[in-house]
């Protein structure tokens, strides 16, 4: 499970931490490295899970704090994400981010697509290819309108389909607060929580 602690002070973090809870999500690096630092600050170093989509102009920050990043999806940002590993003595944790609906607009390598941009297949390649990245698996959001059980078969589909040609990538980001469990069903490694864990999320000044 990731906690996930968008908008959530350092000191929720370090209270989760403090409970046992190893795995922490965020989706925007201005407030994730900040965060990060303070937490580090405490002598606490969690895993950080950076699950926002991605700017290539952010690459070099993210990758100084987080340990995997669950967006991948595109082949410019798998290259900007290597040149920005240059300087980790361990590799990056990538995960692909796929388009269940195949609408790139809202972020998604697309499966089954040959783009050599885009398309899943490429992007992963180009992640595998990386030596400052390790490729570990894919991630998706749920598409808007459909419902959990839809999208999360969908989604199996594609992870079967993925790991026939990388056998090792076997994780799998999907689900949420409100559709987890069913995320769980269709075989997620890895669940984004927050509300659950952390009552209402207060809003960013």
């Amino acid at each position: 499970m990731i906690a996930v602690t968008k908008t959530y002070p350092a000191s929720d973090v370090l209270a989760l931490a403090g409970l046992g809870v190893t795995d922490m999500g965020e989706n925007r690096d201005q407030e994730a490295a900040g965060k990060a630092a303070e937490v580090a600050a405490a002598g606490v170093r969690p895993r950080w899970h950076f699950i926002g989509q991605l700017q290539r102009n952010k690459a070099r920050s993210v990758v100084r704090y987080a340990d995997v990043v669950h967006s991948v999806d595109s082949v410019r940002l798998a290259r900007a994400l290597a040149t920005a590993t240059a300087d980790r003595q361990e590799p990056l944790d990538a995960l692909v981010q796929v388009s269940i609906d195949g609408d790139a607009a809202r972020g998604g390598a697309l499966p089954g697509s040959a783009d050599p941009a885009a398309g899943l297949e490429p992007v992963a390649e180009a992640v595998a290819d990386a030596p400052g990245l390790r490729l570990v698996g894919l991630m998706a959001v749920a598409p808007l309108g459909w419902e959990p059980e839809r999208a999360f078969a969908r989604l199996a589909e594609v992870a079967d389909a993925f790991r026939a040609v990388h056998p090792g990538a076997t994780a799998l980001s999907a689900g949420m607060s409100g559709d987890f469990e069913i995320a769980i069903r269709y075989g997620a490694t890895h669940v984004r929580v927050g509300s659950a864990l952390l009552g209402m999320r207060p809003t960013l000044r």
